[in-house]
């Protein structure tokens, strides 16, 4: 670890690889990149693909924590988190950045210990989850808050792609989707 950066300021990309394959690499590089230059001045680009080494068979979660430098790496078996209950929570949180700590995020939902997540919503406004961007379905779109907490790198895909469209949601609007 660099002695020059407090441990709470290091940043995280998690990456999905499969079987070899590692997804949407782009969209991780770019977030790394201006995360880089926006919080350490940084305007050199660590290559992140020069650092993975993804794992030939299996589905796991790529965890690299970094600053102005590469601090590790490391591989887990991804399983997923399920999701049965939420709650819709007010916070007045800043998060745009993926930090390696979430004390912030995870001090939420330690507080609603009744639910399996918490939907965060800010100034009227729904944003995510304590673990992921949201989505909500209504005729045949899917819509996505317009703003997250953090912009996370699947939501940026899927909206590139026109599969999410952003829209304000408020908790009042949650009666017009259906999923």
């Amino acid at each position: 670890m660099s002695r020059s950066q407090p441990s709470q300021s290091l940043l995280l990309e998690t990456i999905k690889i499969e079987d070899g394959v590692v997804f949407n690499l782009d969209y991780h590089q770019k977030r790394c990149t201006q995360s880089r230059k926006k919080l350490y001045a940084c305007d050199d680009e660590l290559l992140l693909k020069t650092y993975i080494q993804a794992p030939p068979k299996g589905l796991y979660r790529c965890r690299i924590i970094y600053a102005e430098k590469i601090q590790s790496v490391e591989y887990i078996p991804y399983v997923p988190k399920e999701i049965h209950t939420l709650k819709i929570i007010s916070t007045t949180l800043d998060y745009p950045y993926k930090y390696a700590r979430r004390e912030s995020l995870n001090r939420l939902l330690s507080e609603h210990k009744d639910v399996d997540d918490v939907i965060l919503e800010k100034e009227g406004y729904l944003t995510d989850t304590t673990i992921a961007n949201i989505a909500f379905y209504d005729k045949g779109i899917w819509y996505t808050p317009l703003t997250p907490l953090l912009h996370g790198t699947m939501r940026q895909k899927l909206i590139d792609e026109g599969f999410l469209k952003t829209r304000n949601i408020q908790k009042k609007d949650l009666g017009q989707y259906t999923q």
